[in-house]
């Protein structure tokens, strides 16, 4: 009303974290483990009303850079940047104003080294209790899930069909996979993405959300485990209150899906 009335309104911009990476991911380790580790190193309200810019990863895809801006919310912040680059930079026309100025200034600098990440998971109820993988192989999973805004995208479901080719779903586990969007259920399916992950156990679902928000196909019932590669796992998100959720990459739930336990993906590459 106040915006109508006056023809103003209000805007605070918001002070930048820049997180810098050096380096590359070994085999296995992904995007959303370099989130994992921002959630656990700022904590999860550590960016609040700040925008987050990564730096140093001009090696990965756009849906990668996804996977980093989404997860910036889990942090708090009102944006996650990524400046475009290598691939990015290449496949878009990119406007001349859209670059980090020379002498840009930060509130705070987190240096990280990406040779260095192991494959990573938020433990429930917190998506900043992180731990590696290789740690939680003790903990037993009734259900898979790999989709989301944050890990539903066409490069995600190839990372989990490598791991699935020639294995089976472990007994007693479902595994659902829900595409992003219909071009990338499309995609995978003319790839042959789909009929690997199908051949596997997995169950397809409808693109969307699936049962990220606990509305869908895969709600969770009381007591029960899930991995999944989302990117919240408060209590009752899923469904129960009472059920957990633990948060990991593409290639950590496939390997779960395996073993029917939280399961470094190193094991199968």
């Amino acid at each position: 009303a106040l915006a109508w009335a006056t023809g103003h309104t209000w805007l605070k911009v918001p002070e930048t974290i820049c997180i810098r990476a050096r380096g590359n991911f070994s085999a296995g380790v992904t995007a959303k483990d370099l989130t994992l580790w921002v959630e656990q190193a700022l904590g999860a309200d550590g960016a609040t009303y700040r925008a987050v810019e990564y730096h140093g990863v001009n090696m990965l895809s756009l849906a990668s850079r996804q996977t980093l801006a989404c997860m910036t919310t889990e942090l708090g912040a009102k944006a996650g940047i990524i400046p475009p680059s290598g691939e990015v930079a290449e496949r878009f026309q990119v406007p001349e104003w859209l670059k980090v100025d020379p002498g840009a200034r930060y509130e705070r600098v987190v240096e990280v080294d990406l040779n260095s990440l192991v494959p990573l998971v938020a433990v429930s109820p917190r998506v900043d209790d992180v731990r590696p993988a290789a740690e939680l192989g003790d903990i037993r999973v009734d259900q898979v899930f790999i989709g989301t805004c944050t890990n539903g995208r066409l490069e995600d479901l190839r990372i989990a069909a490598r791991i699935l080719r020639g294995r089976r779903v472990a007994p007693g586990v479902r595994m659902l996979v829900v595409p992003a969007s219909s071009q990338v259920l499309m995609d995978a399916m003319a790839d042959g993405t789909l009929a690997v992950l199908l051949e596997a156990g997995a169950t397809i679902g409808t693109p969307g959300c699936g049962p990220c928000i606990g509305r869908h196909m895969g709600v969770l019932g009381d007591g029960e485990v899930a991995i999944s590669t989302a990117n919240r796992n408060f209590r009752g998100r899923m469904g129960s209150p009472n059920a957990e959720i633990y948060l990991g990459s593409p290639a950590t739930a496939a390997a779960s899906a395996v073993t029917g336990r939280i399961t470094d993906p190193r094991e199968f590459l």
